[in-house]
C-alpha cells in the first residue's frame, strides 16, 4: 500500500474527526479496533495511528481504507513522521 497521497491536512481532518465524537465510535464507524503498539501524538491527545491513516486515505483520495486492506506498524507511522506528526507506543493496555 502506497500512502504518498496522504497530505498533512488530510491527516488534521482524520484527526478532528475523532475528535467528534469518542474514540470508540470512531474506530466503530470505519471498522478498526484500537491501536496494539503505535499512536499517534498531536496537541497532547493520543490517536489510534492506523485508523487516522486509513480515515486520512480517505480524506485524501476519496477512498477510505478499512483495516483489513492495509497492515500498520513501521509503514503507517513513518508516513505520519513524514509529515510532522509525532508516534508514540502505545501507553496503556486495551
Amino acid at each position: 500500500m502506497n500512502f504518498d497521497a496522504i497530505d498533512r491536512p488530510a491527516v488534521l481532518k482524520a484527526l478532528a474527526k475523532c475528535d467528534e465524537s469518542s474514540r470508540d465510535e470512531f474506530l466503530k464507524e470505519f471498522g478498526f479496533n484500537r491501536a496494539l503498539k503505535y499512536e499517534v501524538v498531536h496537541d497532547g491527545k493520543r490517536y489510534d495511528s492506523k485508523a487516522i491513516v486509513g480515515v486520512a486515505h480517505g480524506y485524501a483520495t476519496g477512498i477510505f481504507l478499512r483495516p483489513h486492506q492495509f497492515s500498520g506498524g513501521r509503514k503507517v507511522t513513518s508516513r505520519l513522521e513524514e509529515l510532522g506528526f509525532e508516534i508514540a507506543g502505545v501507553s496503556a493496555p486495551h
